[in-house]
């Protein structure tokens, strides 16, 4: 199984962010993930625009993701979200979103990330996210 179908399995267990939220996980690789979502009418606010927290669900879920590759294989997670500081650059108007994610610093027991989402629709910047991650 390459590392992308075992994330996808792995992380099938999540269900906030895979089976509610409806986030896809595209494609893996060593220490990067990237993920997607198609906007519905529950992730929207009152202006019609994705909800604060559906960008930062999307970004977490990445960065989970993108910090667990190493641990995949034996599903056993290692590394959990510390803290993280969310950046909301422009409305997300579109049909979709976009996360890439990808280590700032990796070290033996904390890292940084950095989640990156964007429009698919238009290419345009969403959210830059930075997230400590943890090895627990």
């Amino acid at each position: 199984m390459n590392p992308t179908e075992q994330a996808r399995t792995v992380f099938a267990a999540d269900r906030y962010a895979t089976e509610l939220t409806g986030i896809q996980i595209d494609l893996v690789a060593d220490h990067e993930a990237h993920c997607s979502l198609t906007l519905e009418t529950h992730h929207r606010n009152a202006r019609g625009v994705a909800m604060g927290g559906v960008l930062f669900t999307l970004a977490d879920f990445a960065a989970a993701v993108a910090a667990n590759t190493d641990c995949l294989a034996d599903g056993d997670l290692h590394w959990v979200s510390l803290d993280a500081n969310i950046h909301f650059l422009s409305p997300a108007l579109g049909n979709g979103l976009k996360a890439t994610c990808s280590p700032l610093k990796l070290g033996r027991t904390t890292a940084l990330y950095q989640t990156l989402i964007e429009s698919p629709d238009n290419g345009k910047r969403i959210a830059i996210v930075e997230t400590t991650m943890v090895r627990v």
